[in-house]
């Protein structure tokens, strides 16, 4: 499954509208939480910032694979859930 802002490119300055926190995790959660893990936003932000069109994504479960941090050093993330329960309601949710 893609997310919905897959279509949106890099150069494109585009602010968030609003923000709320993740009440309970789902594969867009997971996802929230491994960007912000690596200093950004969502992957708009990363996008925007990095100046690339694609992210590289688990194909077993929709995940995000890797993401490179502003110092530009790289994460790395598991196929599997690494957002806890106790962490879901840390992620920030922005709506555009």
């Amino acid at each position: 499954k893609m997310s919905e802002v897959s279509g949106v490119t890099a150069n494109a300055d585009i602010k968030p509208k609003s923000i709320h926190r993740a009440e309970k995790w789902s594969g867009d959660v997971e996802n929230l939480y491994r960007f912000q893990q690596a200093g950004y936003r969502d992957e708009i932000e990363y996008k925007q910032v990095k100046q690339v069109d694609m992210v590289e994504y688990w194909p077993e479960t929709g995940f995000v694979k890797k993401l490179q941090r502003r110092d530009n050093t790289f994460y790395y993330y598991n196929k599997q859930r690494e957002c806890e329960d106790k962490e879901v309601h840390k992620v920030k949710v922005y709506m555009y």
